[in-house]
This record gives structure tokens, C-alpha cells and sequence, in this order.
């Protein structure tokens, strides 16, 4: 497979991941799947658009600009590795705030009860942080077998390579395998 099939079978694969990442950012801003009141009810990290921007819009970007999808996909992984850690914030019976620390609600899940409102707020954050963090991870990935594929498109040429360099049999191994 030359550098080319392999920019193709990258795209058709990050352009899913991209629109996905968008829609899960969208959807925290209904905590619980309900509109909000007030604003300062959503939670911090989501105003970052960790989603939208970083494996988003930067991630379209990736077909043109792989190291700033490759930048995108790593904010994105960041700042929800970082929601998952602070959990959600929610409204506590005499305050909106953030009721855990450093990730102690993800293995104790009698403290979920400390948030009253929006209605399952952790399971709704914790759920699509956590496809945030596992797509930006793929991209990740992906983005870097596309930079390493760019140049070394950009080296031994595109489809025309004589085998001047043994790496790129190794970056057209691992696309025949994605296309497996």
C-alpha cells in the first residue's frame, strides 16, 4: 500500500472519531441529558471544548495538518482525563459545586449521592468523558501513524517508493492491517 491508500484509510477512520468526540462535547452541555437554568451549572471542563475544538474542529484539520490534529487529539485526551479525575459539578442542596476529589467517586459510588441535581450528572459525565478519553486516544494514535506517513510520503514519494527507506514497509504493514 503506498502513503497515499494510507492517508485515506487514516481520514475515513478519524473523520467518525472527529464528528463523535463533537457530539459528546454538545451532549455535556445537558448535564443529565437536560437543559440547564444557569450556565455555571456545567461543569468547567466542557466549557474548554476539549470535544469540539480538540478532537473536532483541529481534527478535521488533520487531513491537511497531522501534527495539529495530533495536537487536537492530545488536548482533548488532557482535559478529560482531567473532568474524570475532578468529576462533575453539580448541585450539592446548598450549592452548585464539585463535590469529589482526585477521582475518589469513580470507585466509591455511594459518595454519587453528594450531587442532587441535574439528575445521574456522574454517570452522564463519567460516560462521555470517558468516550472522549478513549477516542482521543485512537486519534492520537492515528494522527501519529499519519505524520510518520506524511513524511515519509514526503521523502521516498507517494505509491512510487523503491524501497529506499525500510520504514516505509513498515507504515504500509500497519495500514494493511487498519484495512484488515
Amino acid at each position: 500500500m503506498c502513503s497515499g491508500g494510507c492517508a485515506k484509510c487514516l481520514g475515513i477512520t478519524l473523520i467518525p472519531l472527529a464528528l463523535l468526540c463533537t457530539l459528546a462535547n454538545i451532549l455535556l452541555f445537558f448535564p443529565g441529558g437536560e437543559v440547564t437554568s444557569n450556565n455555571e451549572h456545567i461543569t468547567d471542563e466542557v466549557w474548554y471544548f476539549g470535544g469540539i475544538l480538540g478532537s473536532g474542529v483541529l481534527m478535521f484539520t488533520s487531513i491537511i495538518f497531522a501534527a495539529v490534529g495530533l495536537l487536537g487529539a492530545g488536548y482533548c485526551f488532557i482535559v478529560s482525563a482531567v473532568a474524570l479525575n475532578r468529576g462533575p459539578k453539580c448541585n450539592t442542596d446548598n450549592s452548585w459545586t464539585y463535590p469529589f476529589e482526585n477521582g475518589n467517586y469513580l470507585s466509591n459510588t455511594t459518595i454519587w449521592t453528594f450531587c442532587t441535581s441535574p439528575e445521574n450528572i456522574v454517570p452522564w459525565n463519567l460516560t462521555l468523558f470517558s468516550l472522549l478519553l478513549i477516542m482521543s486516544g485512537i486519534q492520537i494514535v492515528l494522527c501519529a501513524i499519519q505524520v510518520v506517513n506524511g513524511l515519509i510520503g514526503t521523502i521516498c514519494g507517494d505509491c512510487n517508493c523503491c524501497g529506499c527507506c525500510g520504514v516505509s514497509k513498515f507504515v504500509s504493514s500497519v495500514c494493511d492491517y487498519i484495512n484488515q
